[in-house]
């Protein structure tokens, strides 16, 4: 596909606009918060987010690059349309689910419509998108369909959107900036709310593409399925069917969203490297100063490596679907085990990493280019023809729902592990000497274990009660008695002068 030379400039201008407006912002803020823990103002914003910034800054995470051009694909692709674009309404799902039940325990511890859809719509090589909703005019109806055997698979591919879309630090990061607990769960409904309306132009660029006569269009007589060009179809869209002037603040307004999301998941991975990894793992003594620097370089190291991904990745929708695969089996199980379940300890935790990997890997991923090596029930041989070279890929396709039950393996051999560990090393059977993680007796009870910053921490006492068990136990052990009562003590204010 020939480079588009105003759409390229549009994308300059307004990663230039941005660029510029960061940096005035900071030089305007450059003196905001002396005194205070600069890496926590730059990482959670200081937890003084209100209502309207941080709704519209929660929903602009999620719609992103791969929310936009990855909806419009699945709506695009034949066999697949809207029935299989799972992703906008399960990550809604999952903000939901986020506010209800993990939004409130985290902090109180601690676009618009784009004007080019009329003329795409009113274009002659345009059908009517309603008839071609149902029936096949140049391609199969873009309203798609499941199929009975693959009811199963698409449950659990809709689970793992659903729930996977909750552990994320770039969620978590804009949770921590709310300016309290309840705001923290009105903005994860706000967001839920547009990021369902932030995915019908999306929808309906699809639907467009599919309802396109492409031999009436500049683009050529092939359309983009037959050129394995379904990932670019918004951006062939806004080129071929629209007034230049029009695709050219079309494409700033998804260069506008692209960056929305980029900016936090490449803040918030260098937040994790900065402070848990850099500063907790081998620079304990580090400045504040220093912590800021350290995120400042991981920021351009992800940010390549981001870039590298994007470049070599076919399908957008997929690399934006398996961002969240890894995070539901294994982090999501951990994150319920820390909040809701009492006794969970590190062997625990290490058991459901090892037990949920195993036999997520084992089922193969064909995005990857992985082959399985554990066939779950009901497994077929599938085809796929890449139409440039004519190749034919043959992988395999697991309708079983075998990342749910990786999942519920994960969550449930922390347990059992953690409950038998702890049963070993405090009736006497194992030695403590054997206690090589101190997880179950630690000389020192974990009372302040930090997970933000060094001021105004988030620590695990403040996440629920902790209590120490026989033999001087680690406090790991949490109790959700508390963790979703609505009191008056819920604030940070308020456990900040406890």
């Amino acid at each position: 596909m020939a480079i588009h030379a105003w759409g390229l400039v549009a994308i300059v201008i307004f990663y230039l606009l941005i660029l510029f407006v960061g940096i005035w912002a900071a030089w305007r803020n450059k003196d905001s918060g002396v005194g205070a823990d600069r890496s926590e103002i730059i990482m959670v914003g200081g937890r003084d987010i209100g209502l309207f910034v941080g709704g519209f800054t929660m929903t602009a995470t999620w719609v992103g690059g791969g929310y936009i051009n990855g909806t419009a694909e699945y709506v695009y692709l034949p066999d697949f349309g809207l029935a299989w674009a799972q992703a906008p309404f399960g990550y809604a799902m999952s903000l939901v689910v986020g506010g209800l039940f993990f939004a409130k325990p985290m902090r109180s511890r601690g676009y618009r419509w784009w004007i080019s859809l009329p003329f795409a719509l009113s274009h002659p090589a345009v059908a009517d998108i309603g008839v071609s909703a149902k029936q096949a005019i140049y391609q199969s109806a873009w309203l798609g369909k499941i199929d009975p055997k693959d009811t199963w698979m698409w449950a659990d591919n809709f689970f793992l959107l659903m729930l996977g879309g909750i552990p994320w630090q770039v969620y978590f990061q804009r949770v921590l900036s709310a300016s309290s607990a309840t705001y923290a769960q009105v903005l994860s409904f706000l967001a839920a709310f547009g990021c369902l309306v932030m995915a019908v132009p999306s929808v309906l660029i699809g639907a467009i593409g599919a309802s396109t006569d492409w031999n009436q269009t500049s683009y050529g007589a092939v359309p983009p399925k037959d050129k394995d060009e379904s990932d670019m179809i918004l951006p062939i869209v806004l080129q071929h069917l629209c007034p230049s002037y029009i695709s050219f603040f079309g494409l700033g307004a998804v260069s506008a969203a692209v960056m929305s999301s980029a900016d936090s998941s490449i803040l918030s991975a260098s937040s994790m490297f900065a402070r848990n990894i850099y500063q907790l793992a081998f620079r304990q003594s580090a400045s504040d100063r220093e912590i800021v620097w350290v995120m400042r370089i991981t920021i351009f190291v992800f940010g390549s490596l981001a870039t590298a991904m994007a470049l070599l990745t076919g399908t957008v929708y997929g690399l934006w679907y398996l961002s969240s695969d890894l995070v539901y089996v294994i982090i999501f199980p951990q994150l319920l085990c820390v909040l809701f379940i009492k006794g969970t300890n590190t062997y625990g935790s290490v058991a459901g990493y090892v037990f949920g990997l195993l036999l997520r890997i084992g089922g193969g991923e064909p995005y990857l280019k992985l082959p399985p090596f554990i066939y779950y029930p009901g497994w077929v041989t599938q085809e796929k023809i890449h139409h440039l070279t004519g190749d034919v890929e043959h992988f395999v396709q697991q309708r079983f729902p075998f990342k749910s039950i990786s999942m519920l393996a994960s969550f449930l051999a922390n347990i059992i592990f953690s409950y038998l560990t702890k049963y070993l090393f405090e009736s006497g059977t194992v030695s403590h000497k054997y206690d090589f993680l101190d997880a179950v007796h630690s000389r020192e009870v974990m009372e302040k274990t930090t997970l933000v910053g060094n001021q105004d921490n988030i620590i695990l006492s403040e996440m629920a009660p902790v209590k120490q068990v026989l033999g001087g136990a680690l406090a790991g052990t949490f109790t959700n008695a508390d963790v979703l009562s609505d009191d008056g003590e819920s604030s940070a204010e308020s456990l900040h002068n406890e």
